[in-house]
């Protein structure tokens, strides 16, 4: 089954220094229909404009993953992590017992485009912590890879059982992603335009999924996405 949420129906935040898309129920967001996916509570498509800075803000008891789409990506925290990610970098930080944190972007001149996941974590007070890697266009392009999983290795570890992937997708490609039961996943456009076993989304669009083997996903575009693979019982 997937549940195909349009890009129009996608609330959208505007706050004159930055634009957002809130997938799940967020701040002055408040929809009973879209409280998450799983244990992923908050999706959000957010851009600043050159110089933002959103300030140090506290959070606890969520893994908070982030994925840069364009520009560059500066993080501040209270724990003393930093870093300057450029498009494609991930990032996890553990707000477990509570920290503050702050989303940045590091050009004067450019914008730039993160998107921003809230998982609810495996257990509750852990330790603050904060773990990052740079990925290219190259890893991604014409593959699902692996950027967030539980094992980590060659991606950011995640204190649950998810699995998100982001691809790059040139036309004629066609990618594979099985489900073990249990599973199901939520998959966003970033750009572009692809089939998804037999339904087509476009730039902006989202889908829930669940009670599915397997998904296909073709494109005769190039075209950018992101998958979280989640438990569903």
């Amino acid at each position: 089954m997937l549940q195909v949420r349009r890009d129009a129906e996608i609330y959208r935040a505007e706050g004159g220094w930055f634009t957002a898309r809130w997938h799940f129920s967020f701040d002055r967001y408040r929809d009973p229909e879209n409280m998450g996916w799983g244990p992923l509570r908050v999706f959000n498509d957010d851009r600043l404009v050159p110089g933002a800075v959103w300030p140090l803000h506290p959070h606890r008891d969520i893994e908070g993953l982030t994925y840069v789409v364009e520009g560059t990506f500066r993080h501040e925290d209270d724990q003393g992590g930093d870093g300057v990610l450029p498009a494609g970098s991930v990032q996890r930080m553990t707000l477990g017992s509570g920290a503050w944190h702050s989303e940045q972007n590091a050009s004067e001149t450019e914008p730039m485009r993160f998107i921003q996941m809230w998982i609810l974590p495996n257990e509750r007070g852990l330790p603050p912590s904060l773990e990052q890697k740079v990925f290219t266009q190259d890893d991604r392009t014409d593959r699902l890879l692996e950027v967030f999983s539980p094992d980590g290795g060659d991606s950011v570890m995640v204190h649950r059982d998810v699995w998100v992937h982001v691809a790059r997708l040139t036309p004629g490609t066609e990618v594979k992603h099985g489900f073990e039961g249990g599973r199901g996943a939520y998959l966003y456009v970033i750009e572009g335009s692809a089939t998804v076993n037999d339904e087509t989304l476009g730039t902006g669009d989202a889908a829930k999924i669940r009670d599915e083997a397997a998904l296909r996903l073709s494109t005769e575009a190039t075209t950018e996405l992101i998958l979280v693979d989640v438990p569903l019982d």
